[in-house]
């Protein structure tokens, strides 16, 4: 239950409860009213018919008439009253009930004569007396209500009571719930708050679904989000550390090698003209190594920042995928590895030339670096899917992997020894290599060839799958959207 409905119901349950009380009271002396009303209707009566007989007696309104009788007849609870023909009174058993001071005018003394008035606490009746048809004078008696006022007091005291302690047990029940629906929770998301502000575990318990319970999921969500957030940036630090650690390490091997040689050019002049001319060829490939590294470095760093914005420009796919595949057949032929290109492509797309470029030098380079010589390698760039069904391995799913339409699936495949089940996974993260030795070497990459290639291929809208069976080879697939309207890609 929500709190406000809760609350509200509360209030109107303790408001409700003292006119509730007031109208059982109420009904209950109606029917304990009803009960004796004819009983004591009849007992009254009969009680005021042995007092007429005694009052009825002209002797006693006279100034020194006999009021003996009278007197004993008053009691506790019958009070009478005795009044001349004037209104004076003559006689009183309560000065309460007559001041013996003062008199009735005659308006009042000839006011509900012969009437039985029940009142609360008692019945009333006066009567004139008459002597020979003449007025002698009036009595006016007054009989207790004793045991239904102690009745109805007596109900009064037990519904007082009944309420008493049904307002106890709400108000014990509206402290309970209380404590429940908000001390409890309010107090535990406090204590959540502090322990998550000192960098301690938050308790997360089931929550209901009320105000306190929505606010602390928020907070449940809130904190989530924030580890997860503390945790990404521990990773990128960790990552970057990494990245500094290994490029400096990578750099160090050639830049030695530059230092070595380039010391030997300077201080020994007994080398022959071909081994000064190995010397600088060894310093040339070192130097352009470390530049290649520090390029791969700057583009990997400027398209990890979100600042940096691709600019993408609308090409026609044809013409566009053909130049992208082609001129890596000299390249393939110093390793005698025989290169199979295939581009066919339709439709437009929205497109980086230069990043597209970069993505297909780095996959094309790889191909070749781990290609034995006389092997093969499949660059092909289509959009029909079953063409390029037909030229992949048999172990890839072509289902699974060929599931966009409009897009265009840019492969490059290539036999080699292949990369095992466990590395697979690990080879887009960046310095990452399957090699078991990552020694910089004139041919082998940076480390963040596989790693740009996909956040290039991302940043277009696409994505890039990779596979690899042992012995056998290794295949990357790239897919790019095509565009649905000028300028916007087909998501």
């Amino acid at each position: 239950m929500k709190i406000k409905t809760w609350l509200l119901l509360s209030y109107f349950i303790v408001m409700i409860l003292p006119l509730l009380a007031a109208y059982l009271l109420l009904g209950w002396i109606n029917s304990y009213n009803d009960e004796q009303k004819v009983a004591e209707h009849i007992e009254v009566t009969t009680q005021l018919e042995e007092i007429k007989q005694t009052l009825d007696r002209p002797g006693l309104y006279t100034p020194g008439g006999n009021k003996e009788e009278a007197e004993k007849l008053a009691g506790q609870s019958l009070s009478i009253a005795l009044y001349n023909r004037d209104g004076l009174v003559i006689y009183t058993s309560s000065p309460s009930f007559a001041s013996p001071h003062y008199g009735l005018g005659k308006e009042h003394l000839y006011e509900d004569l012969y009437t039985l008035e029940q009142g609360y606490r008692a019945y009333t009746y006066k009567q004139p007396v008459f002597e020979n048809n003449d007025l002698a004078g009036f009595f006016h008696v007054q009989i207790g209500r004793e045991a239904w006022v102690e009745g109805v007091e007596n109900r009064g005291y037990f519904v007082g009571a009944v309420f008493l302690l049904v307002f106890g047990l709400i108000y014990i029940t509206v402290i309970w719930m209380v404590n429940k629906k908000l001390n409890i929770p309010l107090t535990g998301l406090m204590n959540n708050m502090s322990a998550f502000a000192k960098g301690q575990p938050v308790d997360e318990k089931p929550v209901k679904n009320d105000e306190v319970g929505k606010v602390t999921e928020q907070f449940y969500d809130m904190s989530r989000e924030i580890i997860a957030a503390r945790e990404a940036v521990e990773q990128e630090q960790q990552a970057k550390e990494y990245l500094i650690a290994s490029v400096s390490h990578d750099l160090k091997t050639p830049l030695t090698s530059i230092k070595t040689y380039a010391e030997s050019l300077k201080a020994d002049n007994d080398l022959t003209p071909d081994e000064q001319n190995d010397y600088r060829n060894v310093i040339v490939e070192k130097a352009d190594f470390m530049q290649h590294m520090l390029d791969d470095l700057l583009t990997y760093t400027l398209l990890q920042s979100g600042e940096n914005d691709m600019e993408f420009v609308q090409v026609d796919g044809n013409e566009f995928f053909d130049m992208l595949t082609a001129d890596y057949e000299p390249l393939s032929k110093q390793k005698s590895i025989k290169l199979h290109v295939y581009s066919d492509v339709q439709g437009m797309y929205s497109v980086n030339p230069k990043q597209m470029m970069r993505v297909a030098d780095n996959l094309v380079s790889n191909a070749i670096a781990h290609t034995p010589e006389t092997g093969e390698i499949r660059l092909a760039a289509v959009s029909d899917r079953s063409t390029l069904a037909d030229m992949l391995f048999d172990f890839i799913p072509e289902k699974e992997v060929l599931s966009e339409t409009d897009a265009v699936y840019f492969m490059v495949q290539n036999e080699g020894k292949g990369i095992s089940p466990e590395k697979l996974a690990f080879v887009f993260d960046p310095l990452y290599q399957a090699d078991e030795a990552r020694s910089k070497n004139d041919k082998s990459g940076t480390g963040l060839g596989l790693s740009i290639t996909k956040q290039i291929i991302e940043k277009h809208g696409g994505k890039v799958q990779i596979f690899s069976r042992k012995n056998v080879g290794t295949c990357v697939i790239c897919s790019l959207p095509a565009m649905k309207e000028e300028g916007i890609p087909n998501e």
